[in-house]
């Protein structure tokens, strides 16, 4: 009996491929458990149209993403951080501060999606990826920056 696999079936196939399946198999087994149909000219057009539906979809989803990206990637972010001696930096840039940073311009992006390999533990500009859906990417420019000193009125009081 020939069917078409509903799902993806470890050691038999994956989604939406036609087999030649024992007429056992497939009444017993595949059938009830809505694991496949059988490969009726109908059903086999049925699955032909969803699949070509979904990759429409898909791709649209996928053009969505990417000018989401290339906004994203326009945007460039300023940190702030406290520096000592030799311009060394208290504590470092993570994957939070981007996010927060591009939090406080409108972007919601999961920390996690924040491609960082190790934290940025000098000043100057550096390029982070954000992962978004779809395998897509975008680039963001960081610039770690000193902070401004406060007012020196205030940290005379402060000593005192």
């Amino acid at each position: 009996m020939k069917v078409i696999l509903q799902e993806t079936l470890e050691g038999i196939g994956n989604l939406g491929d036609v087999l030649d399946v024992t007429d056992g198999f497939a009444r017993n087994f595949l059938l009830p458990r809505r694991k496949a149909v059988e490969a009726s000219t109908r059903n086999v057009k049925e699955f032909e149209h969803a699949k070509r539906v979904a990759a429409e979809r898909a791709q649209k989803e996928r053009l969505e993403i990417e000018a989401h990206a290339k906004k994203i990637s326009a945007v460039s972010l300023t940190i702030p951080v406290q520096v000592g001696k030799d311009d060394k930096l208290f504590g470092s840039v993570t994957n939070k501060d981007i996010a927060d940073g591009l939090a406080a311009q409108g972007f919601t992006v999961d920390r996690r999606k924040v491609q960082l390999a190790h934290p940025i533990k000098e000043l100057g500009t550096h390029t982070v990826a954000i992962k978004l859906p779809r395998e897509v990417t975008a680039a963001v420019a960081v610039h770690v920056v000193k902070q401004q000193e406060e007012a020196p009125a205030e940290a005379a009081q402060a000593t005192s």
